[in-house]
């Protein structure tokens, strides 16, 4: 799903403030004795769409959406920010109208494709949204969030290895991609055993970008969702590096299992009374 942090990225580097300057009107100066004849600068007018990122900006999104109703009906643009305001409302059935028109004026739009693989995915139609993110990767093959949003719709459909090649993918073009969310937890699982599989290849995916406190909680939601085992994640090569972590060495004792030196020991069998 969207968040609204990262707006920004979406709307470009206009922010609420200098929209809100321009917006002002002049101040009046005051006369001069003898005035001089002076040259009025014209004054900036934004646009509809200006507008509506102004606001989008500042989460008024039924006010954006006002705004970008006013823009021109050919912008795939505003028909693509208008469909981000309405699903941040969770409205998804206008959104996805938005969307589809946005694509109608411009079938290149690989952000509004990949939008529509939002609303499928909200609506745990898990095929369709992977067809639209292979469609926005088509489009935009460099871009690090539609293999993480194919990754997680592949793990979604249970297709586990192909999830991860995924997020691997995502991982090679943007190291950072999995901390732009302070949510540890995927969207829109089909079931706890999907979540289950999401947070464990998502901690995968943690430990190879060198996020190892985020890799520890994706590996608890994984144990407490049932999808894995404490013998199954100290069995996996590619979380090998935990063992040495503080806090995946708390997680395997709370587990009953106990690590001296990476290396699991049992439990102490209980004393037997003489």
């Amino acid at each position: 799903m969207l968040n609204p942090k990262h707006l920004p990225r979406i709307f470009g580097s206009l922010t609420a403030i200098a929209l809100e300057a321009a917006l002002c009107v002049a101040a009046a100066q005051a006369p001069t004795p003898n005035p001089a004849p002076t040259v009025t600068s014209p004054q900036f007018k934004p646009s509809a769409e200006q507008i509506g990122d102004s606001l989008m900006a500042r989460q008024h999104y039924q006010a954006a959406i006002d705004a970008y109703k006013t823009a021109p009906r050919t912008s795939s643009e505003s028909w693509n920010k208008m469909g981000v305001a309405y699903q941040l409302m969770l409205n998804v059935d206008d959104a996805a109208r938005c969307y589809q028109n946005a694509l109608k004026l411009d079938p290149k739009n690989s952000v509004a494709e990949n939008n529509m693989g939002s609303i499928f995915m909200a609506k745990k139609q898990f095929g369709k949204a992977e067809k639209a993110y292979r469609k926005a990767l088509k489009l935009d093959p460099k871009s690090a969030l539609f293999h993480k949003n194919l990754g997680t719709a592949l793990l979604s459909e249970r297709k586990y290895k192909q999830g991860w090649e995924s997020y691997q993918n995502a991982l090679k073009l943007d190291p950072a991609i999995f901390d732009h969310s302070t949510s540890v937890r995927v969207e829109n699982p089909a079931s706890i055993q999907d979540r289950g599989a999401m947070n464990f290849y998502m901690a995968k995916s943690c430990v190879k970008a060198g996020m190892t406190s985020r890799a520890v909680d994706y590996l608890r939601l994984a144990l407490n969702e049932g999808f894995t085992t404490p013998k199954k994640i100290l069995a996996d090569a590619e979380l090998a590096s935990l063992k040495t972590v503080p806090e995946f060495q708390q997680l395997m004792a709370s587990q009953g299992v106990y690590l001296t030196q990476g290396a699991p020991i049992a439990p102490a069998a209980p004393a037997v009374p003489q």
